[in-house]
């Protein structure tokens, strides 16, 4: 999995590739780390269009995510979601922990 920052303004996007895993945890902490210390950002997007697997471990990075995300006041959303993914986060009962749009 690759995962790219983009910031716009004041929202900052976390574009993920490939499959979401354990593998790809220190990728996935630098991202999140360089979105999450970016002057002037208050919302964090988690792109998941380029995902097309993700695992418990993910899951588990994601939860790390919204709590260093609240942590800062910063707002997160995961946002691109396709089936396979949506799937997953449905069945994880994240719907109820995170905003998907």
């Amino acid at each position: 999995m690759t995962a790219i920052v983009e910031i716009d303004g004041q929202t900052g996007r976390l574009l993920l590739s490939g499959q979401f895993d354990f593998s790809a945890h220190r990728d996935f902490r630098q991202a999140c780390d360089e979105v999450l210390g970016a002057a002037g950002v208050n919302e964090v997007l988690v792109d998941f269009q380029q995902v097309d697997y993700l695992d418990s471990s993910a899951l588990g990075m994601l939860l790390l995510l919204k709590e260093k995300a609240a942590a800062a006041g910063k707002t997160l959303a995961l946002v691109n979601c396709r089936d396979t993914v949506r799937q997953v986060l449905e069945i994880a009962c994240f719907g109820k922990i995170f905003t998907i749009r």
